[in-house]
């Protein structure tokens, strides 16, 4: 028979699924983790993300950004120009959530299946 939880150990797992519940409600939105991903290598404008992820509509990319930026993972810089430009880059949270980023990726070669088809 188990045996149960104690009173601290049971507080800290409450709060474990509070916080995992937390990142993967944003984390777990169908291209989130992708977009992440493709500012790695530093700064990117919309029509660059847009070309570098295949299969995902502007309306879709649109919408991961303004999430990103309202979570602090990502910031929209406007450089008034001529002409005006945006550009997305990785904040400190977004860059320290890579690490966990590659951890993910690393599980998933060795534990998924893998498909030819990107995500829909």
């Amino acid at each position: 028979m188990p045996t149960p939880l104690s009173t601290t150990a049971h507080g800290a797992c409450i709060r474990g699924d509070a916080a995992l519940t937390r990142a993967f409600t944003l984390l777990g939105k169908r291209w989130s983790g992708i977009v992440l991903g493709s500012l790695r290598a530093g700064p990117a404008g919309f029509r660059e993300l847009s070309r570098a992820i295949v299969g995902l509509s502007d309306s879709v990319l649109s919408d991961r950004l303004s999430e990103l930026t309202e979570a602090g993972l990502i910031t929209r810089t406007v450089d008034e120009g001529p002409p005006v430009t945006v550009s997305y880059a990785l904040t400190a949270s977004g860059q320290a959530l890579m690490p966990a980023m590659d951890q993910i990726s690393r599980w998933a070669q060795e534990h998924l299946p893998s498909t030819e088809t990107a995500p829909t």
